[in-house]
């Protein structure tokens, strides 16, 4: 049996009439009669009994009608769900995040999640590098980096360029004016991130760019207590715009550095050449909206 046949059945039982199931179908009644005994030597038992003009339904009949009716609702239930799934009403988006994660992100995954509210997440953090690694991987479809890096393979929606600030506690004496890496170079400096990832990277190479010397004090990946160190006067740093944003709480000075010295683009990326689901390609466009 097929689901064709389960339909042809239920029609049957409901019209309890050859004629008006055929009717009901759209199809002439020698087919349909022809489906019913097909079905009947298949299971080797008699499903309908002719009473008068209309048919009775056998024990059997009423048994497979019960389970017939579950399978045709199973079935429309996974065709509704499967076309969800391709206009991106159902579905699952996969988006890896920069450890030094967009400020703007709830507001716009709430905003994602009222236009598509059946749609669940899978959300993973990590340093920019590996994030692309997972999209290679196929472990998430997108991911917001930072740049730069070698993108060859990758679809690339930029998202913005952001500034750092150089920040030091309240404790010291405040500076009236924003401050250059030449200003900044002698001050013991903890940097955000570690050796060999983007922001400690891209800082280091802005002061070796301008021929400067640093005063590096160490390095620090812990995100909250690097700020809490920060504050508390243990040492200065260096740090992108949305970390101070998302501290902006605490007792800190907080100095802008020249963007022609020191800045960073963050993007969106997914693999060039690729099936990107329909809740991704939402995303994306959502985010094209917004930041385009």
């Amino acid at each position: 049996m097929d689901i064709r046949q389960l339909r042809y059945f239920i029609a049957i039982v409901e019209e309890k009439k050859i004629s008006a199931a055929a009717e009901r179908l759209h199809i002439s009644q020698p087919p349909l009669s022809q489906h019913l005994k097909t079905m009947e030597e298949e299971l080797g038992s008699k499903l309908v009994e002719r009473s008068g003009k209309y048919f009775e339904v056998t024990e059997a009949g009423k048994t497979l009608y019960k389970y017939a009716l579950q399978v045709a609702q199973l079935m429309e239930e996974a065709e509704a769900e499967v076309k969800d799934i391709g206009l991106g009403l159902h579905g699952r988006l996969t988006l890896g995040i920069n450890t030094f994660s967009v400020v703007e992100l709830p507001q716009l995954l709430q905003q994602f999640q009222q236009y598509y509210p059946k749609v669940t997440y899978k959300i993973q953090q990590n340093e920019s590098s590996y994030l692309c690694k997972l999209v290679r991987d196929r472990v998430v479809e997108l991911a917001i980096i930072r740049l730069p890096l070698e993108l060859d393979d990758f679809s690339v929606l930029h998202m913005y360029t952001e500034p750092f600030y150089f920040i030091q506690s309240k404790k010291f004496d405040f500076l009236e004016h924003d401050v250059s890496l030449a200003d900044i170079q002698n001050w013991p400096i903890l940097l955000p991130s570690t050796e060999g990832l983007g922001v400690h990277y891209s800082i280091l190479e802005a002061f070796s760019r301008f021929q400067l010397q640093s005063h590096i004090v160490g390095e620090c990946s812990d995100t909250a207590l690097l700020m809490n160190l920060i504050a508390s006067g243990f040492s200065s740093s260096i740090v992108p715009e949305t970390i101070l944003k998302q501290y902006g709480d605490l007792p800190l000075h907080a100095y802008k550095i020249p963007s022609a010295e020191l800045s960073t683009s963050v993007g969106l990326v997914w693999l060039k050449n690729h099936y990107l689901s329909k809740a991704a390609q939402n995303f994306v466009d959502l985010m094209r909206k917004y930041y385009c």
